[in-house]
C-alpha cells in the first residue's frame, strides 16, 4: 500500500507555522501588551520587556509547556510541537520587547519632549521636527502628559506618525536581520559560536537535551531554589522592612572617600542570578577578560587622579566602547568574508535553494540593502542630511551586528550591552557641531529625533534573528517561517505598544504615572544641547576621538594574538562588553570565572555537562519568581512592589 503524503496541517505543525501557532502567538502579545502597561507604566515594578529572554515569552513558554503535559496526560487535543512552541516563543520575545521602554515608550518621549518642556532651547527645536513624525500640537502634548479631561486619545493626530514610524521600525528590522542572516553560517559553521541562550529555551521543551529531562533534574531544581529564596527575601523585606534580606548589590566602593582611591568608586557587585546561570555557559576567557579589564579601568582612574586629571574623566569607557564595537565589527566581516563571497556569487547566479537562514543569499541581500537604503533615505528626507545619515545609521547597524554576535558567541542577558548613545556622539565628537549646522539649523535638532536607535535598544533586538536561526537549526522549525513571523512580531508590538502607551498617557497623565515617560532627562538634555550648538558651535573632541581610537586599536590588537597564539587568555568580546556596561557584569563574571575555572580543573567536561543544569535552573528560578511571579504581583498590588523593583537591563 502506497504511503499517503502528510497532511498541509501536520506540515505545518512540524515547522511552525500553523494557525494556531499564529492565534497563540498573537493572543500572547496581547496579554504581553496589558502586562507592560500595568508592570512597566502604570505601576514601575518589573521591567519586564527588558530582560533577554523577555519574560512575557518565558511565561508564555511555561504555558504551552504545562499545556502540552495536561493534553498528554488527558489525552485531549493535540500537543504543540517543538517547532510551534519556538516559534512562539520567539514571536512573544520580539513583540513584547517593541513594547518596552527602549523602543515605543523612548520614542514617544523624543517625539514630544520639545511640545512640552518650556526651556528656550527645547522649544527652539519645534519648528524643525517634521509635522509628518511628530505632532506640533501643544494642547494634545499637554494632555499626554498631564492627561486629557476626556480621557480619550486624540488618533487623528497620531496615526501619520504611527504609520511612519512603524515603516522605519520595519524596515530598520528587515535590513539588520537579513545581515544576520547572511552572517550565521560563519558564526555556526565556521566559528562554531555556542548560541549559548537558547540552552535555556531548548532544555526546556527538548526532553532529550542531557542524560536526564530538565524538569527531573536535581541539580536543576536546586539551582531554582536558590534563586527563588534570593527574590523570597527580598520580596518579604518589600513587604515587611523588618524582614532581614540581602538586597540586590553590595558595595565595595564606600571605604574609599578620598582622592585618588576614590575614583575606584562604583565599584558594585550586582547580585544578578541570570547572569551567574547563564554565564556559566561563557567560555572563560570572556569572563576573564570582563573583570580583568575593569579592574585595569579602575587602576587607570586611580593612577589617572594621582597624577593630576581632572577625577571622573578616565578611562573614557564608553568612548573606548564605540571604538572596540566598530573594529569588532570590522574584524567580524573579515572572518566572515569567504561566505559572504559565496552569498554575492550565489546571488549573482540565481540560485534558489535556501541553506539553514529559510531565505536566499539574493533576498537576504535585497533585504540588506533595501532596507539600509529605505532607511537612510527616510532619515534625509526627515532633515538630517545625506552624509550625517548614511555615517550615523551605518553605525546603528554595525552596533547592532556585534551585538548580535556578541549574544551568540557570550549569551549575556542583558539588552542594554552595547555602547547605547555612542554612535550619536562619536559623530559630535569627531566632527564637531558645524558641519552639522552648516547643512541647516534644524540638522542637529532631527538627528536628536532619531536618538531612538542608539541610546533606545530597538536594532539590538535583531539579535533573536541570530537565535531564531540557531533554535531552528536544533529542532527542524522552518527558519523561512520564523524570519516571516518576526517581521510580523516587529510590526504587532510597534502597534500595541503605541496603543498601551498612549491610552495610559491620556487617560492618566504620563506625569501623573509612577513609570512616567522613560528617557525625558535624556531628551531635554540632547535638545538643549542642539540647539545652542547653533550658538555656541562645539568643537572637535580630541580625547574621546582618541579613547575611541584606543578601544578600536585594542580589539583589533586582541584578535590578533588570538590569531596568533591559540588559547590566548583574553578575548575582545569580554573587553567590548566590559567597555559597554562593565560595571554592572564584573561581579557576576568573576564569580562564574571562579566557578567554572574550578570545574573544568578538577572534574573536566564531564562535570561541566553535569552542573550546566544547576545554573540553567538558577537562571530560571530568578526570571519565574522576580520576572514571571513579582511581575505579575505588581500588576495588582500597586506601591507594595516599590520596594523590589527589579531591572533585567
Amino acid at each position: 500500500m502506497e504511503d499517503k503524503p502528510p497532511e498541509p496541517a501536520r506540515s505545518h505543525i512540524a515547522t511552525g507555522l500553523s494557525r494556531r501557532a499564529i492565534a497563540v502567538s498573537i493572543l500572547f502579545a496581547v496579554l504581553s501588551a496589558l502586562w507592560i502597561r500595568q508592570s512597566e507604566v502604570m505601576v514601575l515594578a518589573t521591567q519586564v520587556s527588558e530582560s533577554v529572554p523577555a519574560i512575557p515569552a518565558l511565561a508564555a513558554l511555561a504555558l504551552l509547556l504545562t499545556a502540552n503535559q495536561i493534553m498528554r496526560i488527558t489525552h485531549r487535543g493535540m500537543p504543540f510541537s517543538t517547532a510551534e512552541i519556538v516559534v512562539i516563543f520567539l514571536f512573544v520575545a520580539v513583540s513584547s520587547t517593541t513594547m518596552g521602554i527602549g523602543v515605543v515608550q523612548f520614542l514617544i518621549c523624543l517625539l514630544t519632549t520639545p511640545y512640552y518642556y518650556r526651556t528656550d532651547n527645547i522649544q527652539k527645536s519645534r519648528p524643525y521636527l517634521p509635522a509628518s513624525l511628530a505632532p506640533h500640537n501643544i494642547l494634545a502634548i499637554k494632555h499626554l502628559y498631564e492627561g486629557a479631561p476626556s480621557g480619550e486619545v486624540p488618533w487623528h493626530l497620531w496615526l501619520l506618525p504611527i504609520a511612519l514610524w512603524l515603516t522605519f521600525f520595519v524596515m530598520l528590522w528587515v535590513c539588520v536581520a537579513c545581515a544576520v542572516a547572511l552572517l550565521y553560517r560563519s558564526w555556526a559553521m565556521d566559528e562554531r559560536l555556542a548560541f549559548p541562550l537558547v540552552a535555556l529555551p531548548l532544555h526546556m521543551v527538548e526532553t532529550s537535551v542531557g542524560s536526564v529531562p530538565f524538569f527531573r533534574n536535581r541539580l536543576m531544581w536546586t539551582g531554582f531554589v536558590v534563586a527563588a529564596v534570593y527574590n523570597g527575601l527580598n520580596i518579604a523585606h518589600a513587604l515587611q522592612p523588618s524582614f532581614p534580606a540581602p538586597g540586590k548589590s553590595i558595595d565595595f566602593g564606600s571605604a574609599f572617600t578620598s582622592l585618588p582611591l576614590n575614583q575606584i568608586r562604583p565599584l558594585v557587585y550586582h547580585i544578578r542570578p541570570e547572569l551567574v546561570g547563564l554565564g556559566f555557559l561563557v567560555s572563560t576567557d570572556i569572563s576573564l577578560t570582563v573583570w580583568v579589564t575593569y579592574l585595569i579601568f579602575k587602576v587607570t582612574a586611580v593612577m589617572g587622579a594621582a597624577s593630576g586629571v581632572p577625577p571622573g574623566l578616565l578611562p573614557y569607557s564608553s568612548s573606548q566602547g564605540i571604538g572596540a564595537y566598530v573594529a569588532m565589527a570590522v574584524v567580524m566581516i573579515w572572518l566572515a568574508r569567504r561566505h559572504l563571497r559565496l552569498a554575492w556569487m550565489s546571488a549573482r547566479l540565481g540560485e534558489r535553494k535556501a541553506g539553514p537562514e529559510g531565505v536566499t543569499f539574493r533576498w537576504l541581500i535585497l533585504g540588506t540593502t533595501a532596507g539600509f537604503l529605505f532607511c537612510w533615505t527616510f532619515m534625509w528626507v526627515s532633515g538630517l542630511g545625506w552624509w550625517p545619515s548614511l555615517l550615523y545609521l551605518a553605525l546603528v547597524v554595525a552596533i547592532a551586528l556585534v551585538y548580535a554576535r556578541l549574544r551568540a558567541e557570550a549569551g549575556v542577558p542583558l539588552v542594554w550591552l552595547f555602547p547605547f548613545e555612542m554612535q550619536h556622539d562619536l559623530l559630535i565628537n569627531a566632527f564637531g557641531s558645524a558641519p552639522f549646522t552648516a547643512l541647516g539649523p534644524g540638522t542637529l535638532p532631527v538627528f536628536t529625533m532619531f536618538l531612538s536607535i542608539s541610546r533606545g535598544y530597538f536594532p539590538e533586538l535583531c539579535a533573536y534573528q541570530g537565535e531564531g536561526l540557531e533554535l531552528a537549526r536544533r529542532t527542524g522549525a522552518s527558519a523561512r517561517r520564523i524570519f516571516m513571523m518576526l517581521v510580523a512580531a516587529v510590526a504587532i508590538g510597534f502597534v500595541m505598544g503605541w496603543y498601551v502607551h498612549l491610552t495610559a498617557y491620556y487617560r492618566y497623565g504620563a506625569m501623573q504615572l509612577r513609570g512616567g515617560i522613560w528617557g525625558d532627562w535624556i531628551a531635554t538634555t540632547q535638545y538643549s544641547a542642539a540647539f545652542s550648538y547653533s550658538v555656541t558651535p562645539k568643537l572637535p573632541d580630541t580625547t574621546h576621538t582618541l579613547a575611541t581610537a584606543f578601544g578600536g586599536f585594542t580589539t583589533v590588537v586582541l584578535y590578533a594574538l588570538r590569531l596568533r597564539y591559540a588559547g590566548f587568555w583574553f578575548n575582545p568580546i569580554g573587553y567590548c562588553m566590559t567597555c559597554s556596561f562593565g560595571s554592572l557584569i564584573w561581579g557576576p563574571f568573576l564569580t562564574v570565572w571562579v566557578l567554572k575555572s574550578l570545574t573544568l580543573r578538577y572534574g573536566g567536561m564531564t562535570l561541566y555537562r553535569r552542573l550546566v543544569p544547576l545554573f540553567l535552573g538558577l537562571a530560571l528560578g530568578h526570571f519565574a519568581v522576580a520576572g514571571i511571579v513579582w511581575g505579575l504581583t505588581g500588576v495588582w498590588a500597586g506601591s507594595a512592589v516599590q520596594g523590589y523593583q527589579v531591572y533585567f537591563g
